[in-house]
């Protein structure tokens, strides 16, 4: 470098931003803490029998009149009883049962919730009423005739009576609920997919079903729920014990003098368990079947 020539210049540094101003944190409005206060209080009242249920369950049986609200010793025995004591083969009944008769809901109702939703036929209205006023009958009310009908077919104390029947009084509300969410969506989709090619199959199981698929899940979950608790029907038509669902087997733990109410506790939290973690898998999709059609 000659004298006559001039060094580079340096780089003009950028003044530096001046750091983002600090925003207080505002307090939540007393609106808002009253409505948390109210909801996390009424969610106490709805889980707090549950957590007496628990903790009843962990008790051993010379500390059940006692006072005191936790124990003072945890009986873990009390739960592994329930798989020592038969109770798994009961658990795996109810299994069955609410499978089944989940599968056989969605078999029947899809096809006829779809039908009433997409074609305007004479009696259509008719059709939806009578399977509305079904639901008006409870199964207590016909026991009687629902042993009959099952004891001249042979299929007393046996699986699948418990399927036809909990399929069938759960049929109605899996219609009404599908029926909605079908009329819901625009029947635009499916001829769109019927310029490409598809054809009313092919429509129903590539675009409708798949919007369809929160109504789905909530004649679901409430069919499956339903079979799982049902407890009077199964009482009537099953007798024997290896046969009967959990709800019917719990209760022999209720004697006529006394109640053993660590293992029967023990037993329901079992029994409780596998509802709650189906329902929380697919609560999202519950929600949106249950508003379907209520926004237009």
């Amino acid at each position: 470098m000659t004298l006559t020539e001039s060094a580079p210049a340096a780089p003009a540094r950028r003044p530096a931003a001046a750091p983002a101003p600090v925003r207080a944190r505002r307090l939540p409005s007393v609106k808002t803490v009253i409505v948390a206060a109210s909801a996390y209080l009424v969610a106490f009242v709805f889980l707090f029998p549950y957590l007496v249920m628990i903790l009843t369950a962990l008790r051993p049986q010379e500390e059940l009149r006692e006072a005191t609200f936790l124990p003072t010793t945890f009986a873990w025995s009390n739960f592994t009883n329930f798989w020592t004591g038969g109770l798994a083969q009961n658990l795996g009944v109810t299994l069955q049962v609410a499978a089944g008769s989940t599968v056989l809901v969605l078999l029947v109702a899809l096809p006829a919730a779809y039908y009433t939703a997409r074609h305007e036929f004479r009696g259509r209205t008719a059709f939806l009423v009578l399977v509305l006023i079904t639901q008006m009958f409870q199964p207590t009310a016909m026991l009687v005739g629902i042993y009959r009908e099952f004891f001249q077919f042979g299929l007393v104390d046996t699986v699948w009576s418990l399927i036809l029947v909990n399929g069938g009084f759960n049929l109605a509300f899996a219609v009404w609920i599908l029926n909605a969410y079908f009329s819901s969506i625009p029947r635009e989709l499916e001829e769109a997919a019927f310029i490409d090619g598809n054809g009313r199959f092919g429509a129903l199981f590539r675009v409708t079903l798949p919007l369809a698929m929160p109504g789905v899940v909530t004649a679901l979950i409430f069919t499956f729920i339903a079979a799982w608790n049902e407890f009077v029907v199964a009482l009537t038509l099953t007798t024997t014990p290896s046969n009967q669902p959990l709800t019917v087997a719990l209760n022999s733990f209720i004697g006529q003098y006394q109640v053993d109410w660590q293992n029967l506790f023990a037993g329901s939290v079992i029994a409780t368990i596998p509802v709650i973690i189906l329902f929380a898998l697919i609560e999202r999709k519950v929600v949106g079947g249950l508003t379907a059609g209520s926004i237009k």
